[in-house]
């Protein structure tokens, strides 16, 4: 018998699972943040794509500021639901929430835990150069992704995959996850196994102050820097005093001075080795391939990135 679900995720990563489940079980409620202003002026508000989404499905859609008052909590648990099912929700679950579902609350996180429990999983894999990571089913708790996991699957970094590219390839695979996962529920077959102590790390989510390049890294660390904040919010440099977003990169050949352009072709000196910038984008303009941006703006050798 399909169970009785609510809902709860707010970005384009959540969509894909409340698709698989809307299909499979009762969603009886979906819970996510509220419109945001949009537009010039703020005038218009902008509800998340899993509102979109929910309202398309005819699906009843509440957008709580918080879940902590009692008022709030009686709502919830009205609901009658078996179970509920969080992907990138955005508030914190308090324990009269976690505790009224008889079933539980289950968690999709994008990485392997317990390594990048956290806001910024996904990002934080690439830019400390992981060659693999993944999707997580837990039992929510009161910590901070640490319940017990369910289910895992593992999928590999390519060396050149960006955040943007690892989002989508996650996504789905987390929603047939997911939805494995509340079928093995439903059955009453699914298991439990506590999270380790050791290996450990937390995804701190990512701050404006370290979205600029550091030329004096590494190749490599510059490279992983750059792909694990593409295509959002972006890293950054400055070209001729104008800021330039640099959107895709490969390692390069050659060395030289950090930051110093090494040919024709946009390939930049780090500290150790360096990298060729494959995709990048001026303030208020559209990202480019390289060498549409330089028949534009030709970079010759020598010239300096700060």
């Amino acid at each position: 018998m399909p169970l009785r679900l609510i809902f709860m995720g707010t970005p384009d990563f959540a969509v894909p699972t409340l698709l698989e489940l809307a299909g499979r079980h009762d969603i009886v409620a979906v819970y996510t943040r509220a419109p945001k202003p949009a537009g010039r002026r703020g005038l218009e508000l902008t509800p998340s794509p899993v509102e979109r989404e929910a309202r398309r499905l005819g699906l009843p859609v509440l957008t709580p500021a918080s879940l902590k008052s009692g008022e709030a909590q009686a709502a919830f648990a009205a609901h009658g639901a078996d179970a509920a099912v969080v992907v990138a929700y955005g508030l914190i679950l308090p324990k009269p929430v976690l505790d009224v579902v008889p079933l539980g609350c289950f968690n999709l996180h994008a990485s392997l835990l317990p390594r990048w429990r956290g806001a910024a999983p996904l990002n934080r894999a690439i830019m400390e150069g992981d060659a693999e990571t993944g999707v997580t089913v837990m039992k929510m708790d009161e910590g901070l992704d640490t319940g017990a996991m369910a289910m895992v699957e593992r999928v590999p970094i390519g060396p050149d995959m960006t955040a943007g590219e690892l989002h989508d390839a996650l996504a789905p695979l987390g929603a047939d996850l997911m939805a494995r996962a509340m079928g093995a529920l439903e059955r009453g077959g699914l298991q439990f196994t506590p999270q380790p102590s050791e290996g450990v790390v937390y995804a701190r989510k990512i701050d404006k102050a370290e979205t600029r390049i550091d030329w004096s890294k590494s190749g490599k660390a510059v490279h992983d820097h750059i792909r694990g904040l593409s295509p959002f919010p972006g890293a950054w440099c400055e070209l001729d005093g104008a800021r330039v977003k640099v959107l895709r990169t490969t390692m390069g050949e050659g060395v030289g001075a950090p930051g110093t352009a090494l040919d024709h072709r946009l390939t930049i000196a780090c500290s150790a080795g360096s990298i060729r910038i494959i995709q990048l984008q001026k303030a208020g303009g559209r990202p480019m391939n390289a060498d549409e941006f330089l028949r534009g703006a030709p970079i010759p050798a020598g010239t300096v990135l700060l």
